[in-house]
């Protein structure tokens, strides 16, 4: 029963950045989890880590093996990508809007508020501190939303609500404020440094706001370095005034602090004025004009007197430092980012190795992309001079830059794009609609979708698995149909022609068909070979249908309605009965069983020998349909009781709710039942001794609602939880609305509008054919458990003559039997390959006819995961068709313990097949040229 998270299907992306690392992975938030898409293998995994709250902020190393996750309350997770474990975490204490690592991956830079913090990256050993802060830089004045790197990791560029944009400086220089970018009229969404092509020094920088407005700047270096050094010392004389004043009284403390307000920024750009050259030191500075207040900055001009805020004092260098103190000699001593690289200025002080300060900064551009709605996205491509942008509506564009040359502009969509990001090599973007849940990669040369994926826009009610496990069908709110490759999670066909929530899918036998049952009162048949609707079914009267059942020859279907409470076979009702029906005959119901409360959901044994029902009052009743006899019950009402709701008068222990099983899925073999209902937890029972065998808890998201189990006071007022009060103070984004049912006109019967948080419930619960995987369609989207062998030592009569040696004894000494007999007694798969290849193909038939039965199960599984991965097609053919005729009745007499590992061999099977016949077809003609003989002349 060892079963672990796997895979999250059903929503590809929920809001969020993006990310495209080593140009082939794709990292997308998906609620409290990150989802990685390998876009070469065309192959999706979720990692298991989980985040408190849903992730809002990703980052991912230079090197690709370092992942930075952040929810909505400012909670970090260091999760290293390749084991897939989490490392390290941290609270930032506010909700981040901005997070990057630097060039060399060192440090990484956050934006929390008016502040960017730079902390050093943590290594791989355990350390009582990992997460070091570096440096605070202060200054904004509002929210700060965008942020870059200079190449040489010397540099932040940080751009906010205020309308400017602001060059801190990672090594603390002194006498210098932070460059202020000037002229925005909305806030700004993005800020990249731009470098010169034949080398990696900084030659400006683009800032792009909220308005649809590109500026670009030009950064042209000092030529004399005399002129900086005596601004610098004019900075630094104003810094001793204030300091010289602050020994007087209140007032004229108060006065200094105002002055010092006007040199906060030595630098203000205003883009009306760059025809005036920034020329540094043409005039020089004197203790009576500094006393005054009429400091003349780098561009000459005069700054207006500023009024006192009340945000935090910055210090003489315009930063707080963390890790720094200050000597003797007006030197800085840095601690943590020795490894940086830095250069030592004439008077002993560490600067940069591009010195950005000592230069003219000059607008050179400004362009506009001429879009009704407000720009949403943006990314810059550094080696390609190439700018993607996404807007509310649906449109993006990719410009050529410095020319501003439009590449593309095309729409995706209808709604906001809210991600837009290149790749390392530029020739793919990926984009991300949160609304819709919808992910693109799309390579721009060729014009071509890389990827194409759409989650469910409402919860999943429904899912079902194919007979041989390969695929799996959903079912939503969203009128729509999808089926989804279990292997590599991604949706490969969607249908769209039911007009209401769909409430019931079914595979037919052979994988060649699929129902779906719906509240529009149709039942529809979709062909899977065509990807159409060949057949639909309606009653007289019109019905909305809430399940659906079909017999082993697919030629009986039968579906139960909701209104009527008619149903086919066996059937479970509020009148507290389950009843049998005979579908050939016109008697009616067989026979009847009562309950003492309100039946919930009713499943079948596989081999149709028994029957398990759940009520209201959180039991499980099995029952033998044949003699009519309760077999056990199982009281499950502890077991399955979950967290408090926010809106609930009564705690989790006390409150009725929610304490019963809405859905029950069988084993293959019909040994154990999973259970699952209203409640964060999925209940695994075995039949037989009728004990709890494992609890799985589906989330711990908190911004999902019944996760917790104590509620805190604080977050009580007068006028409700303080969840549920709607605070969302923003602006509607191009005339769009926030994505909740109450907009969006969803009145139909049987749908209901979600006035506060989501409620964590499992709606549907299905267990693979093979019984190797389980899925549950849940409210953050259809979660897969899978059984994880690689980590687990099982072995089967272990003695101490069993070791890894003496298989290698016995191969050196060509005992192949032997040796495969006690690779399966170790119970260890890579022995066990070892030891099946080892063996001659002209003696696989006299090794499979020594096989001891018992452990012909093994043997098998082992097949059909080698299988999967293997070259040696041929060779493990031979040696499943020599077991089925050596061990031929054996597995027929006992098929029920052997039919999960026949039909995990089936998958395997089946899949090879399938991807060979697609190579053969599409090399038919290539094929029959090279099997044509060929005639000398």
């Amino acid at each position: 029963m060892n079963y672990r998270f796997k895979n999250l299907l059903g929503a590809p992306y929920r809001g969020g950045n993006a990310i495209l690392s080593n140009n082939t992975q794709l990292l997308t938030p998906v609620g409290n989890r990150v989802s990685v898409v390998d876009l070469v293998k065309s192959e999706t995994v979720t990692l298991p880590c989980e985040n408190t709250k849903n992730v809002t902020r990703i980052a991912v190393s230079p090197n690709g093996t370092l992942l930075l996750s952040v929810d909505e309350e400012g909670r970090c997770l260091l999760i290293n990508l390749h084991r897939r474990v989490v490392l390290h975490w941290i609270s930032f204490k506010n909700a981040v809007r901005a997070i990057k690592f630097s060039p060399d991956g060192t440090l990484f830079a956050v934006a929390i508020g008016k502040l960017v913090q730079v902390w050093q990256t943590p290594g791989f050993k355990k350390e009582f501190l990992p997460f070091q802060l570096v440096r605070t830089l202060k200054g904004c004045h509002d929210l700060v939303t965008c942020l870059d790197w200079s190449p040489d990791g010397q540099w932040i560029l940080a751009g906010s609500k205020d309308l400017t944009a602001r060059l801190f400086s990672l090594n603390p220089i002194d006498g210098y404020r932070p460059i202020l970018l000037l002229g925005h009229r909305h806030p700004l969404v993005g800020v990249f440094f731009k470098v010169a092509k034949n080398r990696r020094d900084v030659e400006g920088a683009y800032t792009i706001s909220k308005d649809g407005a590109i500026f670009n700047w030009n950064f042209y270096p000092a030529t004399d370095e005399k002129q900086w050094k005596t601004a610098s010392f004019n900075h630094s004389q104003i810094a001793v005034n204030r300091r010289e004043a602050n020994s007087n009284d209140l007032d004229k403390k108060r006065k200094w602090e105002d002055e010092d307000e006007e040199v906060d920024a030595a630098v203000m750009i205003n883009p009306n004025e760059t025809a005036k050259t920034l020329n540094p030191g043409n005039e020089t500075l004197n203790s009576t004009e500094a006393r005054k207040g009429s400091v003349n900055d780098i561009t000459g001009k005069k700054k207006k007197k500023k009024t006192h805020n009340d945000e935090p004092q910055i210090d003489s260098t315009g930063y707080q430092s963390h890790l720094g103190s200050e000597t003797e000699g007006n030197e800085k001593q840095t601690v943590g980012i020795e490894e940086l690289d830095v250069s030592m200025s004439k008077d002993g002080r560490q600067e940069p190795a591009q010195a950005l300060h000592k230069g003219q900064w000059e607008l050179l551009k400004k362009d506009f992309f001429k879009q009704s709605t407000n720009l949403t996205a943006c990314d810059y491509h550094l080696e390609l001079d190439l700018i993607v942008v996404g807007f509310a509506s649906g449109i993006f564009g990719i410009y050529q830059m410095p020319d501003f040359t439009c590449i593309h502009l095309l729409s995706i969509s209808r709604v906001k794009i809210t991600t837009a990001v290149f790749n390392g090599l530029g020739n793919w973007l990926a984009f991300g609609c949160a609304k819709l849940g919808q992910l693109l990669v799309w390579e721009w040369r060729s014009e071509t979708y890389i990827l194409k994926q759409q989650g469910h826009y409402f919860d999943v009610n429904c899912l079902d698995y194919s007979p041989d496990s390969q695929l799996l069908a959903t079912g939503a709110d969203d009128n729509k149909v999808k089926v989804w490759t279990v292997s590599s999670g991604f949706c490969f066909v969607t249908f769209a022609e039911h007009t209401n929530a769909v409430t019931a899918v079914h595979f037919l036998p052979g994988n060649h068909a699929l129902l779906s049952a719906s509240l529009d009162g149709t039942v529809r048949a979709w062909d899977l070979f065509r990807y159409r609707n060949f057949r639909t079914f309606t009653t007289p009267s019109p019905k909305q249908f809430v399940s659906l059942a079909a017999d082993q020859s697919g030629e009986v279907i039968c579906a139960g309605t909701l209104d009527s409470f008619e149903a086919i076979l066996a059937s479970s009702s509020w009148d507290k009965t389950v009843r049998l029906w005979d579908v050939f005959e016109s008697k009616g119901v067989v026979e009847s069983f009562s309950h003492t409360h309100d039946v919930l959901t009713v499943s079948y044994r596989p081999d149709g020998k028994q029957l398990a029902c759940s009520t209201l009052d959180g039991q499980i009743y099995f029952w033998d349909p044949i003699d009519g006899q309760l077999m056990w019950t199982i009281e499950g009402r502890r077991d399955i009781a979950g967290g408090r709701l926010m809106g609930d008068r009564r705690t989790a222990a006390n409150s009725s709710s929610g304490k019963c099983f809405t859905s029950l899925s069988y084993s293959a073999d019909g040994s154990y039942i999973l259970a699952a209902g209203r409640s964060k937890y999925i209940c695994m029972y075995d039949v037989a001794e009728q004990v709890l065998l494992r609890r799985f808890q589906l989330t711990s998201n908190l911004s999902l609602d019944g996760v917790l189990d104590f509620l805190n006071s604080k977050g009580m007022t007068d006028a409700g939880p303080l969840a549920l009060i709607d605070d969302y103070d923003s602006d509607v984004e191009g005339g769009l609305d926030r994505q909740i049912k109450g907009h969006l006109g969803y009145g139909l019967p049987g749908t209901a509008t979600n006035h506060g948080r989501p409620v964590v419930s499992t709606k549907c619960l299905r267990i693979s054919p093979t019984g190797r995987s389980w899925a549950a369609a849940t409210t953050e989207g259809v979660l897969m458990y899978s059984m994880d062998d690689s980590f687990v030592f099982d072995p089967t009569d272990l003695d101490i003559d069993v070791t890894p040696e003496a298989v290698d004894v016995a191969l050196s000494q060509g005992r192949h039997l032997r040796a495969l007999i006690l690779a399966l007694r170790l119970n260890e798969a890579s022995w066990i390959r070892k030891c099946v290849v080892s063996v001659h193909p002209k003696d696989v038939a006299t090794t499979a006819a020594g096989v001891p039965p018992k452990y012909m199960r093994r043997l098998i599984e082992a097949f059909a995961e080698y299988l999967e991965g293997s070259p040696h097609l041929e060779f493990l053919l031979q040696w499943c068709q020599e077991l089925c005729k050596v061990h031929g009745h054996t597995i027929q007499q006992h098929c029920k313990d052997y039919l999960p590992a026949l039909r995990s061999l089936q998958k395997s099977l089946t899949r090879l097949h399938q991807d060979l016949s697609d190579t053969c077809s599409s090399n038919e003609y290539l094929l029959r040229y090279l099997c044509t003989p060929s005639f000398p002349n």
